[in-house]
């Protein structure tokens, strides 16, 4: 009898185990990043327009603050500042931002920002949409608070803060997961201290990026619901390396939010910065190493018979080997997306095979395509196809082409004055 109790025990805590294990792969740890998308920010437009009626007050408004927001824009991106159509301002803004606003019978005042679609926009200054930015990085948040450090394994002000940040305007592309499926697992306080190439090169690879970035804010409370006391650290690649740091302080716990927003705009320039100087360089231990090339002994090879001669082998393994591999990221809102996404691929010329190796239903899948050409080739033929196509080298990222936004808003064919 004894016997049976102590296996029905030991049978009941492998199911706690395995139900604790799975609950933690199943179970969302973060929050999804708000936006993704690259477009080009503006913030904090101000506008004050008066007109017969509230919501003609307010697309006033918002067509007021598209023109100042394109000027703006314009100037930073070294364009002159020069206006075009609100027809075309309307193709070019993908949305709007309420920041403030105030509505009144006849009168509209608010603070906006204003999104631009990076490629379109692009396109009409005469830049490049994303020669000035970095090789994908995976951001990985890493917040020490009460002497217990989180990255995924459950939610966090500092993950959600870098959530929140619209990386548009950043010479930085962040891959930002968002702490479902295996990111808990994958992602954690204790990866951060291996510096083992080897799985690192696993990590990034299963997400699509080439190197590690490591933000670290470290909380200080003088006592419930006081002060707090931020020490942020910026840090990178698998052997964490210190970049910078900096201390920013808020008067109450209620501010908190307001000091780890701060906190990511500080740490995206320090990013930046470094990026520019250099120190974000390509590490080569995290590229995976070569395939060695076959070896062919020339001796084995016997053409009395009709055989084949050694530059015909040389040249059949060549033609074995043609090809290189591209990392496709795209998203999978249903398992018919995942079959639509790789036939579509599947039917482009000089495609050999397009297979996702990693799938998340409701996030961001991998695909490994295998082309015969230039990435760039792919990249025109994805955009042919209806595709918006973002990344560099060989990881291209793919979404299909938004809605033009705002919405409902009268054409204006003749320039703003």
């Amino acid at each position: 009898m004894r016997v049976r109790t102590l296996f029905s025990s030991l049978a009941g805590a492998a199911l706690l185990l395995g139900a604790g294990a799975y609950a933690q792969i199943e179970g969302g740890r973060g929050v999804a990043p708000v936006d993704s998308s690259g477009d080009f920010e503006v913030s904090g437009v101000s506008v004050d327009v008066a007109a017969k009626t509230a919501e003609s007050a307010r697309l006033g408004g918002w067509r007021l603050a598209q023109r100042k927001a394109w000027v703006q824009l314009s100037r930073r991106l070294g364009a002159g500042g020069g206006l075009v159509s609100d027809g075309t301002l309307d193709q070019l803004v993908s949305g709007i931002v309420v920041e403030h606003e105030q509505i009144g019978p006849t009168r509209y005042i608010a603070r906006l920002g204003v999104l631009f679609d990076r490629g379109r926009a692009a396109s009409v200054l005469g830049i490049s949409a994303y020669s000035d930015r970095s090789r994908p990085m995976l951001l990985v948040p890493l917040q020490v608070s009460g002497g217990v450090e989180t990255v995924f394994e459950q939610r966090n002000d500092w993950q959600q803060a870098w959530a929140r940040f619209r990386t548009g305007n950043s010479a930085i592309d962040y891959v930002r997961p968002s702490g479902t499926g295996a990111d808990s697992l994958l992602l954690n306080a204790g990866q951060i201290s291996r510096p083992g190439r080897g799985w690192w090169r696993t990590i990034i690879d299963q997400y699509g990026a080439a190197d590690i970035l490591i933000p670290v804010v470290r909380l200080y409370r003088s006592y419930p619901g006081g002060p707090v006391i931020g020490v942020f650290q910026a840090r990178h690649g698998p052997d964490n390396d210190l970049i910078g740091s900096f201390t920013l302080r808020v008067g109450s716990a209620a501010g908190l939010p307001q000091l780890l927003d701060t906190g990511v705009a500080r740490m995206d320039a320090l990013f930046q910065q470094a990026l520019r100087g250099g120190a974000l360089g390509l590490d080569p231990t995290l590229s995976p190493p070569p395939e060695p090339e076959p070896v062919i002994d020339p001796d084995a090879i016997d053409d009395s018979a009709g055989g084949e001669t050694l530059a015909e082998i040389v040249g059949d393994t060549a033609s074995a080997n043609a090809g290189i591999p591209i990392t496709v990221q795209f998203d999978t809102p249903g398992a018919s997306a995942v079959a639509n996404t790789e036939g579509l691929i599947r039917g482009i010329a000089g495609v050999r095979s397009a297979t996702t190796t990693s799938l998340a239903l409701g996030g961001l899948s991998l695909m490994r395509v295998t082309y015969d050409g230039d990435p760039d080739a792919l990249r025109a033929a994805l955009e042919v196809r209806g595709y918006q196509v973002t990344g560099s080298g060989q990881t291209l990222r793919i979404r299909r082409a938004p809605q033009l936004l705002p919405p409902n808003l009268p054409s204006d064919e003749k320039p703003a004055g």
